[in-house]
């Protein structure tokens, strides 16, 4: 199934960063969008540039997405939206681990559970899941970050069982560190929290760009009909995963 098989989309997490370019890459190949997230004003500006539909809300409620979106016709879902928090499990807050889980896993099923049923019905649908190489490698920090992709990895291939025999197609993109500004609402969130972010993280790497995920989303979904893409692991170059720590005593 190319754009052309398909008319509407919602993306979550459509405020910022992957999800406002994914939302951006499908209103510009012809698609309605349903636009999803918490910050009411960026949504408002990405609908100004690309005639998106706005759905100020938070993930973690469960009956004001049912209210809001459970009634829609959605062809291609992508569950963008994300959290994460600084630390391990040692370091990390109830209220810490509740956003995460929240966010990252109970509200990506919630949802998919409230559109997937719709496509089943219409023997149509693609379901983008935006994981992150946290779900398949293990490295020092975000404990709980790690469970939820990892689950989110799981879930990708799951739903191909539970769709077997209808042309729904699911796609699990997979990035290693991308431009975007996650590390600095990991600080706050202010403009020096966001400024030290990319000290740290960005200045003198070569990451990936937003850019560089809606290629992918691009290509997975343009893929010809009979072709599903199910994963797509993609690093910056300059990036490995892994690594082996054996601590003294």
């Amino acid at each position: 199934m190319t754009f052309a098989d398909y008319k509407t989309a919602l993306v979550t997490g459509a405020s910022t960063g992957m999800g406002a370019a994914i939302a951006a890459l499908l209103a510009k190949r012809g698609l309605t969008v349903h636009a999803a997230a918490r910050g009411e004003e960026r949504l408002r500006e990405l609908a100004e540039r690309t005639g998106s539909i706005s759905h100020a809300l938070d993930l973690t409620d469960t009956a004001a997405v049912a209210a809001e979106l459970g009634g829609l016709e959605i062809d291609i879902l992508v569950n963008c939206a994300g959290v994460s928090r600084p630390g391990n499990i040692l370091s990390s807050s109830e209220e810490d681990l509740d956003e995460i889980i929240d966010v990252n896993l109970r509200g990506l099923l919630q949802l998919t559970r409230l559109i997937l049923p719709g496509m089943v019905e219409r023997d149509l649908g693609h379901i983008v899941n935006i994981s992150s190489i946290a779900g398949v490698y293990n490295f020092y920090g975000h404990t709980a970050y790690h469970a939820t992709k990892a689950a989110v990895h799981q879930i990708s291939r799951q739903l191909r069982n539970d769709t077997v025999g209808k042309r729904i197609r699911v796609t699990e993109v997979c990035p290693g560190r991308v431009e975007t500004e996650i590390f600095g609402r990991n600080l706050g969130g202010s403009p020096e929290a966001m400024e030290e972010a990319w000290n740290t993280y960005y200045e003198g790497y070569e990451s990936l760009t937003t850019d560089d995920i809606v290629n992918a989303v691009d290509y997975a979904i343009e893929a010809p009909r009979h072709v599903n893409i199910g994963m797509l692991e993609i690093m910056p170059t300059f990036q490995v995963p892994g690594g082996l720590t054996f601590d003294r005593r």
